[in-house]
């Protein structure tokens, strides 16, 4: 039997076995802190410090998942985090595209020194920002009220007009042309030929966005006061207020129902995900 001739650029046995071993150990690395979320919040108190360490409860308590609801709002947290990141993420998207289209189709003097300018913004710090908007969102009488973590969403995102704008200079000026021919406007050209044509990149800024707000922290923390108004990520933070002490067991539970929909957001969104930051990182 002749042994086995490997092309040139093709992996032995030994070495995918090596790869896929080190890829495994990652997987794991990275998984480890979910389990470990997961085991804890079927736990007791008491089973939580217990040594040696109880990695898979004989009695899960599954209660404790109803329990997080009965002893804070935890209901209107998730609820507020839900309205607040999908305005938010739809603002952010839509007017991200409408600038990017104009930087990328319209001809106009000094856009690239505009565009510029757009990208500079995203070397500033936003602490640098932080102190200036307080005050002004606080004159406007804005403070203990989302509308400082709304409105700023109309004004478009400079990363995602960035990723965007790779996106649209990679598409065909011909269709332009077409459209003007039969008499379309920027608008036409935008709403029914760039817009459909770029959902994988729009899919991809949708997504980056959705996981900064979902779990953004610095913003509500400044602005809002009221508890009815946290979302999830301030109501985590301040889950040990009506105790005094940290129930580990419930708040492990809030974890998980916390972050289960970015996760299945990532996972059954991923393929836009990557074909959208290939696809822009290679256009343009």
């Amino acid at each position: 039997m002749k042994p086995k001739r490997y092309v040139h650029g093709e992996l032995s046995l030994t070495q995918k076995a090596v790869i896929y071993g080190v890829l495994f150990l990652f997987i794991g690395l990275f998984l480890f802190p979910i389990f470990w979320m997961a085991s804890t919040s079927l736990k007791t108190l008491g089973q939580v410090f217990q040594l040696p360490m109880v990695w898979v409860p004989s009695a899960p308590q599954w209660s404790n998942y109803v329990e997080v609801f009965r002893v804070s709002p935890f209901g209107t947290y998730m609820w507020n985090t839900i309205w607040y990141t999908g305005i938010t993420v739809f603002a952010t998207v839509l007017t991200s595209a409408f600038v990017a289209f104009a930087f990328a189709r319209l001809r106009a003097r000094g856009s690239k020194l505009m565009f510029g300018l757009v990208l500079s913004t995203m070397m500033l710090p936003p602490q640098v920002v932080m102190i200036p908007q307080y005050l002004l969102f606080n004159k406007l009488g804005w403070v203990d009220s989302y509308l400082p973590l709304v409105v700023p969403a109309f004004t478009a995102s400079a990363f995602l007009i960035f990723l965007l704008r790779q996106f649209y200079m990679g598409i065909s000026h011909e269709l332009d042309e077409a459209v003007k021919i039969d008499g379309g406007s920027y608008f036409t050209m935008f709403f029914r030929v760039i817009l459909p044509l770029s959902l994988p990149a729009l899919a991809t800024g949708a997504i980056l966005e959705f996981m900064y707000r979902w779990n953004d922290l610095m913003g509500p923390l400044i602005y809002l006061n009221s508890t009815e108004h946290y979302p999830l990520s301030l109501g985590l933070a301040n889950f040990t207020a009506s105790y005094g002490s940290t129930p580990w067991q419930l708040l492990m539970a809030a974890s998980i129902i916390a972050v289960t929909p970015p996760l299945l957001l990532f996972f059954f969104a991923q393929k836009h995900f990557i074909r959208g930051i290939v696809i822009s990182g290679s256009k343009g």
